[in-house]
């Protein structure tokens, strides 16, 4: 689909004052898109356009690049208005902004390199164990299974990098959760969520957990919940992979590494067959949202005016 075909069948002129989950409804791409992006209750995983299993708070990457021009030329609009601030970057997340920070080029391959390793990590020990994989068991995974291969000195001091930088940088401000690049989870305080593929920490989340699903019901599953430093760190380089390289347009769909409240308690909902949408603002119009508004249970965390600088996220339910 070209430039004009696209906008014109966005109605562009309406959308300006809009969010993702309108474009996810006027873009026709469902048809077109794998069906096996749906997030059923039985795997709790999906596959993304080039992507690999596992990848929660990233949209498919044809639809990316679809809202990708959508949110440039609002954000064009918004900007000859003189109406540039923080709420237009989050609103218009996907669009690229003048002060947006780029990994420096030389770095971009070993970036690459990094994610591909983490991606053939995840495929070998299972999305489920991801979930849970510390950095030093990710280190002793990858030196010992050939399949993986070992963690080159640059990728590694990459990683480093990664985790150490201010994500100021990016123009993401929340806080840091975790004190170190080697922050482990333990296996005894998290239960896994039956046929979801993901776990919960025990107490005060998978509790709220489970009196949502019995006052909202079995329409409601869970889409993301305990992510190791490992594990975001996966989801981080995916989208700035798929951002080629905008550090500051990936912070805008997801935390950096070390500052995902995922680690510590936070966990997203969305409904069952409902699939890539649920992490569209989409899911804020369906009948599992409106519940979980009406019975009083809704505490997001990421806001339509948040101070973090992340996009507006209405199936991240807030418990730390």
């Amino acid at each position: 689909m070209d430039r004009r075909t696209l906008l014109k069948a966005l109605s562009l002129s309406g959308f300006v004052a809009l969010g993702s989950g309108t474009v996810v409804r006027q873009i026709n791409l469902t048809d077109k898109l794998q069906q096996s992006f749906g997030m059923g209750a039985l795997q709790g995983q999906w596959a993304a356009t080039n992507l690999q299993h596992g990848m929660e708070d990233i949209l498919p990457t044809q639809l990316s690049e679809a809202l990708s021009v959508v949110h440039q030329e609002a954000a064009a609009q918004a900007a000859a208005a003189g109406s540039t601030n923080a709420e237009t970057r989050t609103r218009y997340f996907e669009s690229v902004f003048d002060d947006d920070y780029f990994l420096p080029e030389e770095k971009r391959a070993t970036m690459l390199l990094a994610y591909q390793r983490l991606d053939r990590l995840q495929s070998y020990v299972g999305h489920g164990n991801f979930n849970l994989l510390s950095f030093d068991e990710a280190l002793r995974f990858a030196r010992n299974y050939p399949d993986i291969g070992n963690f080159s000195q640059a990728e590694m001091d990459f990683l480093d990098e990664l985790y150490h930088i201010d994500a100021r940088l990016y123009g993401f401000y929340g806080d840091r959760v975790l004190d170190t690049l080697t922050s482990k989870v333990a296996k005894d305080d998290v239960q896994s969520i039956g046929r979801t593929g993901h776990y919960l920490f025990k107490g005060k989340s998978s509790v709220y957990y489970d009196r949502l699903l019995g006052e909202v019901g079995d329409e409601l599953v869970l889409t993301s919940g305990v992510r190791s430093m490992v594990k975001q760190m996966h989801l981080f380089l995916a989208k700035a992979e798929q951002s080629a390289g905008n550090m500051s347009k990936a912070s805008r769909s997801l935390a950096p590494p070390g500052y995902s409240y995922h680690a510590i308690g936070d966990f997203d909902v969305g409904k069952v067959g409902f699939g890539y949408r649920n992490f569209s603002d989409d899911f804020a119009d369906t009948d599992v949202y409106k519940r979980l508004q009406d019975l009083g249970f809704v505490e997001i965390r990421y806001t339509t005016d948040n101070d973090f600088g992340v996009r507006y996220e209405p199936w991240h339910i807030q418990v730390s």
